[in-house]
């Protein structure tokens, strides 16, 4: 009985691998198609790809949304970091309210939240386009990378940061040399779950672009209104390349870092140095 248990479990999950899996490797097969119709196979060619880095139309967004995604992952994994760390070091009557309204961001409808970004930029006066979109992106950016560190914080063994306190660090330095260190997989980890969240934004894009501030998602999407294009086809592949190999590195990073870092050391036999005298 537990044979036949066994051999479904696994036949399910290859399902579940089959249908999240297969329409990725259709489009990369399609991309090389020949043929402009997906319904039918026309012969191995590259003239899509050529057609693509010649173009340039889908570049300047790309490069668009590339900066803007990083900008915005820079800007909400420092408020984010230092949200969760500020809300785990103290206890207050409010706590659990403040929690609350920091997940707000990623609990309502993005339409509704790109409405609101709009008529407060319009109120602030700030103009459309690549400023705008960055702020609106920080905004829904914060509360990934706060959920993440703040389970990252409750995972620390406080005696560490006391520990470092003893031996003569400041709150300023204990907070760089000790809690940034543990933190730092659950920060990495934040920014790139943000990063692929702003990165995939279409709707908040939309309400805040401006001409030549187009995002590479708004740009696919109104390209889809005239049909599935060979080079949007070209143009995911090189992306999903791309990510293989940032993912590849970033599998050797951890490797690496888990070799070196077998926990966090107090690098002086005497302690920090006392930084009030």
């Amino acid at each position: 009985m537990r044979k036949h248990t066994g051999l479904w479990g696994k036949l399910y999950l290859a399902l579940i691998l089959l249908l999240l899996y297969l329409p990725i490797l259709v489009v990369a097969v399609y991309s090389f198609n020949a043929s402009k119709s997906s319904a039918a196979w026309g012969g191995f060619t590259l003239d899509w790809y050529r057609s693509l880095l010649s173009s340039g139309k889908y570049i300047g967004p790309l490069g668009n949304s590339l900066l803007t995604a990083g900008l915005s992952v820079g800007g909400a994994a420092v408020i984010g970091t230092l949200a969760a760390v500020g809300a785990a070091s103290r206890a207050f009557k409010t706590k659990g309210i403040f929690e609350s309204v920091a997940m707000i961001p990623i609990m309502i409808p993005e339409i509704i939240l790109g409405l609101a970004l709009l008529s407060v930029f319009a109120l602030a006066k700030i103009p459309m386009g690549m400023t705008a979109i960055t702020l609106g992106h920080v905004t829904f950016c914060i509360p990934y990378i706060y959920l993440v560190v703040r389970g990252r914080l409750r995972g620390i063994d406080k005696s560490v940061l006391e520990a470092a306190r003893d031996l003569g660090a400041s709150p300023l330095r204990t907070f760089f040399t000790v809690t940034v260190p543990l933190l730092a997989p659950a920060i990495g980890g934040g920014c790139l779950l943000a990063f692929a969240m702003s990165f995939d934004d279409v709707i908040i894009s939309f309400f805040l672009s401006a001409p030549g501030s187009d995002m590479l998602p708004v740009k696919i999407y109104s390209s889809l209104k005239l049909g599935l294009t060979p080079e949007i086809n070209a143009l995911f592949t090189l992306m999903l390349l791309a990510l293989f190999i940032l993912l590849l590195a970033g599998l050797a990073a951890a490797a690496i870092y888990r070799k070196a870092a077998c926990g966090v050391y107090l690098r002086t036999p005497h302690g920090f140095p006392d930084e009030e005298g």
